[in-house]
C-alpha cells in the first residue's frame, strides 16, 4: 500500500465507475433483463449476468438474446422496444434508490479525495447516471461527469476514460480509476492510468491493486 501512498502524490484526477463501486444497481439490471428473458420464455441467470457487466445497454442486449437463442429473432426497431421495455423497469428499481444505498467508503474516499486536492470524475456506461445521482445525493462531488449518453465506444475501449480526464483537465497518466468490471479495467490501462480493481481479485487479475471495498482501501491509507 505504500506504492498507492507514493501514487496519490503525484496524481491530479480520480474516476470513479458508478455500479459496483459507488452504489450496487448491478442487482436492479439484473432484475430487469431477467425479466425480460422471461418475457421472451428463457432462463437469464446470475452468472450469465456478469457478461454484461460494463457494456453498453445494446451490447447487453445483443449478450442476452445470444443466450437465449434469439439473437436473429428481431429487428433494430424491435430491439430498440426490447431496451425501452428493458430500461423502464430498470428506472422503477432506481427510482427507489436513497444515500442509504452507497456503497461502503465510496462517499468518504471521494470527498477525502477532493480534500486532497485531487479532481474527482464519473465514468459510466449507464445512461441513467444523472438520475442515480441525484438520487444518492453525491451529483456535486463530481468535477465531471461521463455517461453513456455522450461516448460511442463501450469498455473495454478507454474512450469514457479519456473523454473523463479531458473534462478534468487531467493528463491520463496523473489519473487513478476505480472499477469493479474487468471491461473498465482494461479500458483503464488502454487509456494508460493507474487501476484500481473494487472487488475479486480473480475477476480484475489485470488490476494494478485489488480491494475488496473502498472502506478496506480507506482504512489502509488511514485516510480515516
Amino acid at each position: 500500500m505504500v506504492a498507492i501512498e507514493v501514487l496519490l502524490k503525484s496524481i491530479e484526477g480520480a474516476i470513479f465507475d458508478l455500479d459496483g463501486v459507488i452504489v450496487d444497481t448491478a442487482k436492479y439490471h439484473y432484475f430487469a433483463w431477467k425479466k425480460l428473458a422471461n418475457m421472451l420464455r428463457f432462463e437469464f441467470t446470475e452468472k450469465d449476468n456478469e457478461k454484461l457487466k460494463g457494456v453498453s445497454r445494446k451490447e447487453s442486449l445483443e449478450i442476452l438474446l445470444k443466450i437465449g437463442g434469439k439473437e436473429n429473432e428481431f429487428s433494430e426497431a424491435q430491439k430498440e422496444e426490447l431496451m425501452d421495455i428493458k430500461n423502464n423497469w430498470y428506472l422503477e428499481y432506481v427510482g427507489k434508490l436513497t444515500e442509504d444505498d452507497l456503497l461502503p467508503g465510496a462517499k468518504e474516499t471521494i470527498l477525502t479525495l477532493k480534500e486532497q486536492g485531487i479532481k474527482t470524475g464519473l465514468a459510466t456506461a449507464s445512461k441513467n447516471a444523472m438520475l442515480i445521482l441525484e438520487r444518492l445525493k453525491i451529483k456535486d462531488l463530481f468535477d465531471a461527469i461521463v455517461d453513456g449518453t455522450q461516448i460511442s465506444r463501450a469498455k473495454p475501449d478507454p474512450e469514457i476514460f479519456l473523454k473523463c480526464a479531458q473534462k478534468l483537465k487531467v493528463a491520463p497518466q496523473k489519473c487513478i480509476v476505480f472499477e469493479d468490471a474487468a471491461a473498465g479495467i482494461k479500458a483503464a490501462k488502454a487509456a494508460g492510468m493507474f487501476a484500481i480493481g473494487v472487488g475479486s481479485p480473480e475477476t480484475l487479475s489485470e488490476a494494478d491493486i485489488v480491494v475488496g471495498n473502498l472502506t478496506q482501501l480507506v482504512k489502509k491509507l488511514n485516510w480515516k
